[in-house]
């Protein structure tokens, strides 16, 4: 009979992974050789640090590797070709402690991140700023992740780029006039994030604009152009908003895959 060693129970106790797997309707879950016994919920990691000497880093969660060598925009559990990026991984409910290493000297503590999970909650985090050597916080997300009907797809936007300041989002069919089109988010503050959107199954561009700006003005104001959004019935998906990745403009966005 196989023996497991206490030190690795308790970790199985803290937070079992998952392996997720890419499927054309976004992601699908296995169970993972180490699953959470109590009630869980489910988490994943966006990396935005915008320093390049601490950008590169490790994630342990609670006290079990989660993620290694994350570079900037890059995800765990599991970091895919877009848009399949960011499956979540099971972890048990409560407060919750996410430590982030350099990869490089993994000595060096780059961000310790404290968060909470409810019962059947999914929730991200992204860790963020560290320009020119400055601190490393931390921004987490409640993500609200139902079945969509195969009639439709959920989309929504995390706005995480201080370069881009507060926006309105534009998605439309490629090449539609912004003067004619009706916002699809308004007033998204950095650190904030739109709610969700049911829209068509359909391929998309978003465009970004600052608030407020007036129809006439829109093309000669995007500030961010994202292409070829493939939006599948049934599906979710996040678009997130980021600086650079040594900070500031021009600002990128790039696709999660919430389900």
């Amino acid at each position: 009979m196989m023996l497991i060693s206490s030190s690795r129970v308790r970790r199985a106790t803290f937070v079992g992974l998952v392996t997720a797997v890419a499927a054309a309707c976004g992601t699908k879950e296995a169970p993972g050789p180490l699953e959470p016994s109590g009630a869980v919920g489910r988490v994943r990691f966006v990396n935005l640090i915008t320093d390049p000497a601490r950008g590169t880093v490790n994630a342990i969660l609670e006290g079990v590797p989660f993620g290694v060598n994350l570079a900037y925009t890059q995800t765990t559990p599991a970091s895919l070709a877009a848009p399949s990026t960011a499956p979540y991984a099971s972890i048990l409910t409560g407060s919750r402690t996410l430590v982030l290493k350099r990869t490089a000297d993994t000595n060096v503590t780059v961000a310790t991140i404290g968060f909470t999970i409810t019962d059947g909650q999914d929730r991200t985090v992204y860790a963020t700023g560290g320009a020119g050597g400055g601190a490393v916080s931390a921004v987490v997300t409640t993500d609200s992740n139902p079945a969509a009907a195969a009639t439709q797809a959920r989309v929504r936007l995390v706005n995480l780029s201080p370069a881009a300041g507060t926006v309105d989002a534009f998605l439309t069919a490629a090449g539609a006039d912004l003067a004619a089109a009706t916002p699809t988010a308004t007033s998204v503050p950095n650190g904030g994030a739109s709610a969700y959107l049911a829209v068509a199954p359909g391929t998309y561009t978003l465009r970004l604009v600052p608030a407020g700006t007036a129809p006439a003005s829109r093309a000669a104001a995007v500030s961010v152009t994202l292409t070829g959004i493939a939006l599948a019935g049934g599906t979710g998906r996040t678009i997130v908003v980021a600086d650079r990745s040594t900070g500031g403009a021009p600002a990128q966005a790039f696709v999660l895959t919430d389900r």
